[in-house]
């Protein structure tokens, strides 16, 4: 009895190794889903992403600007090999005309900026378009890969994102607020630790 005991907890123990990715799987794995994420045809710069993982299972969380974006990241998500299930946890933000105009405000008000303009993939182009004005700039967001993330839920405005120094992100923040409409900013930019930083931590 306690020999089969024995055989069935090593036996457990095993599958639970097994079925465990390695690091390596880990990364290819995560490096496969940022990329179908990002080049998602209805994912842009007012949303925002992130993942991570329980065992082999996936857990979406973020915030979608459009409802189908949120089934959009499941499906290929789902479609990763050593991906056994995803749990997606995106929030879709509400559809509202306010939050179109503060979206439209915020893009404008950082994008267009003088330190900021170069990271705008758009810039040179007129903005907003005859499109965006009638359907809402939701509907038609700016293309290309943008650094900042504007996220706006019911008037409340939150930065995401990535950018070079502690200038751009507080000159990002200082727009952001000055935007008519929005009630609240959150400045979520990050800023890369410079190696130097890095060594210094250890």
């Amino acid at each position: 009895m306690f020999r089969t005991m024995l055989f069935l907890a090593m036996t457990a123990a095993l599958l639970s190794a097994q079925s465990q990715p390695t690091e390596q799987q880990y990364l290819n794995m995560a490096n496969k889903i940022r990329k179908n994420i990002l080049t998602l045809d209805n994912f842009g710069v007012f949303d925002d992403i992130s993942f991570s993982f329980k065992g082999s299972d996936v857990v979406l969380k973020g915030f979608a600007s459009r409802p189908t974006l949120k089934d959009s990241a499941e499906r290929v998500t789902k479609s990763v090999e050593g991906v056994t299930a995803v749990k997606n946890q995106i929030e879709v933000l509400p559809l509202s005309p306010n939050d179109d105009n503060i979206r439209a405000g915020v893009y404008r008000a950082i994008y267009f900026h003088p330190t900021l303009s170069r990271l705008n993939p758009s810039r040179g182009r007129p903005f907003p378009s005859v499109a965006r004005a009638a359907g809402g700039i939701t509907n038609d967001p700016p293309l290309g890969i943008h650094p900042i993330h504007i996220i706006v839920r019911n008037g409340d405005v939150t930065l995401r994102g990535v950018v070079n120094n502690e200038l751009e992100r507080n000159i990002a923040g200082i727009q952001a607020n000055g935007v008519p409409g929005a009630f609240a900013v959150t400045n979520d930019l990050v800023v890369p630790m410079k190696e130097s930083e890095k060594l210094s931590k250890k």
